[in-house]
C-alpha cells in the first residue's frame, strides 16, 4: 500500500461560490490556501478568503481560469502542492489532471482516464453496457450527418433528443418530436456544441416521456474502497439547468434506492474511479432507470447531501487524494431532509435574462437549519462574464414538508439590492402544490411557466416589501456613520488605527 501524501498548501482553481466552499475547508483542515483571479474577479469574495491570490490574467474565461498554462504557473510559483479544480471550467479536463500530477503535485480529483472513459457520452455509454448498468436507448456512437441520424431516428422512434458528445450544462441538447423538425435540431446542436465544446460530434437518445432525474453521489479511494451517499433529486430543471435540488428523492423507495446506488457503484468501478462523483440516471414513470452521464468532480448541489449525511465532501476530496482510506459505508448514516434552490443574477420576467451590475446591499438569510454558500457581497459587481450564480441556499429540517417551509421561509428573508435576482421565482416554484407534493418532473418548469412567474405568496411579498424598507433605511443610516467614520479617520493618526487599518486589508488582491 502506498503511503499517504502530504497536503500543505492548496491552489483552488474556479472562483465564485465553489471557490469559497473549498477554502473554507480547506482553512478548516489548516492547510494553506491559493486563490487565483481574473481582471473582473480583482475584488472577489475568493480573493479575499484565501491566503494567497494569483491574477491570470482577462476578464474572458479563456484568457484567465480556463489557461491551463496560468493555472500551473500559479501553482509553481505560490509553492502550491495541491490543486482542487471546483466544477466547471477545467474541472473535468483530463489534461489539467494529467498535467498537475506531470508536475509532481496532487490532483483534487480522479484520475486523467476515468475522466476520459466518462467525459465523452457515447464512450461512457459503451462503457455502462459493458458493466451492464441500464442506458437510454439510442445510437453506439457518434453520428456522420442528418442522414444518419434520420435513420437512427426512425429506428428508435420519435421523439428523440439530440446531443453533443461531448455535452453538459444542458448545451448541444435539443428535443425533437418531429421528423420534420430533426434537421433544424440538428444543425441547432451542433453549432452550439462546437461553439461551447470545440467539438461538434452529435448522436441521439430516445426521449423518456416526463422522466425525473435522480443521482447517486458517491467517492471512490485508490485502496478499492467506494461508498455511496445516497441519491438527489434534481428535476426541477429550466433548459435542462437544475434550479431546485432536493436529498432524499421524494419518488425513491427503498428498493429502487438500493438498486440506484449499486448501479452507481459499478459504474465507478467500471472506470477506476477515485476521489467524488455523481451518476446521473433518467427514472421513467414506470420507475425504471437510466444511466444518463458521470460528472467527475464536485457537484453545485453537494451541499444537500452534506446536509442529511453530516460529511464534508471537499475533506473527503481532499482525504482520498492525499491517499487516505474511506470510512466503511456502514459508517454513513442519512437523518432529515434538505433542499436547496439556485440564487442567480437573472430576471424571470424577461425570459432569465442575466442582470449583471453592482449589489448595492445584501443580506443573506439565516436561522434554524439554513446553509447559504455564496460567493458575493454587499458592494460586489457581478459581471456579464461568467455563470450567473450568486450562492445556493439550502434547508434542512426533520422532513421535508418543515424543509421546503424553511426554504420558503428564508427566500423570503433574501434582501438583494441593486441587481435582479430568481428569488421570488424560486420561492413560486417551491410553493407550487405540485412540488410541495412531491408530484413534478423535468417537465416541471415549463408545464408551469405562467403559474411560476404569478406573484408569490402574499405573505411572502409583505415580508419582501418590510424587508426592503428596513434595508433602505439600514443603508441611510450606514453611508452617514461612513461619512462620520470617513471624517474622523482624517484626523485619527494613532498606532491602534494605523495597525486596524493593516489587520483590515491584509488578505487583499496583490
Amino acid at each position: 500500500m502506498s503511503q499517504p501524501k502530504r497536503i500543505r498548501k492548496v491552489l483552488v482553481a474556479n472562483r465564485g461560490e465553489i471557490a469559497v466552499r473549498v477554502l473554507r475547508t480547506c482553512q478548516e483542515m489548516g492547510l494553506a490556501t491559493v486563490a487565483v483571479y481574473s481582471d473582473a474577479d480583482r475584488g472577489a469574495l475568493h480573493v479575499r478568503k484565501a491566503d494567497e491570490a494569483v491574477h491570470l490574467g482577462p476578464s474572458p474565461a479563456r484568457e484567465s481560469y480556463l489557461s491551463l498554462e496560468r493555472l500551473l504557473d500559479a501553482a509553481k510559483k505560490t509553492g502550491a502542492d495541491a490543486v482542487h479544480p471546483g466544477y466547471g471550467f477545467l474541472s473535468e479536463r483530463p489534461e489539467l489532471a494529467r498535467a498537475v500530477e506531470a508536475a509532481g503535485l496532487t490532483f483534487v480529483g480522479p484520475g486523467a482516464a476515468a475522466m476520459e472513459a466518462m467525459g465523452g457520452k457515447t464512450s461512457a455509454r459503451a462503457h455502462m453496457r459493458a458493466a451492464g448498468v441500464p442506458v437510454v436507448p439510442g445510437s453506439d456512437g457518434p453520428l456522420a450527418g442528418e442522414a444518419d441520424a434520420l435513420v437512427e431516428a426512425r429506428i428508435l422512434g420519435f421523439p428523440v433528443m439530440v446531443k453533443a458528445v461531448a455535452g453538459g450544462g444542458g448545451r448541444g441538447l435539443r428535443r425533437c418530436d418531429r421528423e420534420a423538425d430533426l434537421p433544424a435540431a440538428w444543425q441547432s446542436a451542433r453549432r452550439e456544441a462546437l461553439a461551447a465544446f470545440g467539438d461538434d460530434r452529435l448522436y441521439l437518445e430516445k426521449a423518456l416521456d416526463r422522466p425525473r432525474h435522480v443521482e447517486v453521489q458517491l467517492v471512490c479511494d485508490e485502496h478499492g474502497g467506494a461508498i455511496h451517499l445516497g441519491e438527489r433529486e434534481c428535476s426541477v430543471q429550466r433548459r435542462h439547468q437544475k434550479v431546485i435540488e432536493e436529498s432524499p428523492s421524494p419518488l425513491v423507495d427503498e428498493p429502487l434506492r438500493g438498486a440506484l446506488c449499486e448501479a452507481a457503484l459499478r459504474a465507478a468501478r467500471a472506470v477506476g474511479y477515485r476521489g467524488a462523483g455523481t451518476v446521473e440516471f433518467l427514472v421513467d414513470q414506470d420507475r425504471r432507470f437510466y444511466f444518463l452521464e458521470m460528472n467527475a468532480r464536485l457537484q453545485v448541489e453537494h451541499p444537500v447531501t452534506e446536509l442529511v449525511t453530516g460529511l464534508d465532501l471537499v475533506r473527503l476530496q481532499l482525504e482520498v487524494a492525499a491517499g487516505l482510506p474511506l470510512p466503511p459505508q456502514a459508517s454513513v448514516s442519512w437523518r432529515g431532509h434538505a433542499v436547496e434552490a439556485r440564487v442567480c443574477a437573472e430576471d424571470p420576467a424577461r425570459g432569465f435574462l442575466p442582470s449583471p451590475g453592482k449589489i448595492t446591499y445584501l443580506r443573506v438569510p439565516g436561522g434554524p437549519g439554513i446553509r447559504d454558500d455564496g460567493g458575493v457581497y454587499g458592494g460586489f459587481v457581478v459581471t456579464p462574464h461568467y455563470d450567473p450564480l450568486l450562492s445556493k441556499l439550502s434547508a434542512w429540517a426533520p422532513t421535508r414538508e418543515q424543509a421546503v417551509a424553511r426554504l420558503v421561509r428564508a427566500l423570503g428573508d433574501y434582501v438583494v439590492h441593486g441587481i435582479t435576482t430568481n428569488v421570488a421565482w424560486l420561492a413560486s416554484a417551491l410553493s407550487h402544490p405540485a412540488f410541495q407534493r412531491g408530484d413534478y418532473d423535468t417537465t416541471f418548469c415549463t408545464a408551469h411557466a405562467a403559474e411560476l412567474l404569478r406573484r408569490p405568496d402574499p405573505a411572502l411579498e409583505e415580508v419582501a416589501l418590510i424587508a426592503a424598507a428596513v434595508a433602505a433605511y439600514r443603508r441611510d443610516q450606514e453611508e452617514a456613520q461612513a461619512g462620520a467614520a470617513r471624517a474622523g479617520a482624517a484626523a485619527a493618526t494613532s498606532a491602534w488605527l494605523r495597525q486596524g487599518r493593516a489587520q483590515g486589508l491584509r488578505g487583499w488582491p496583490r
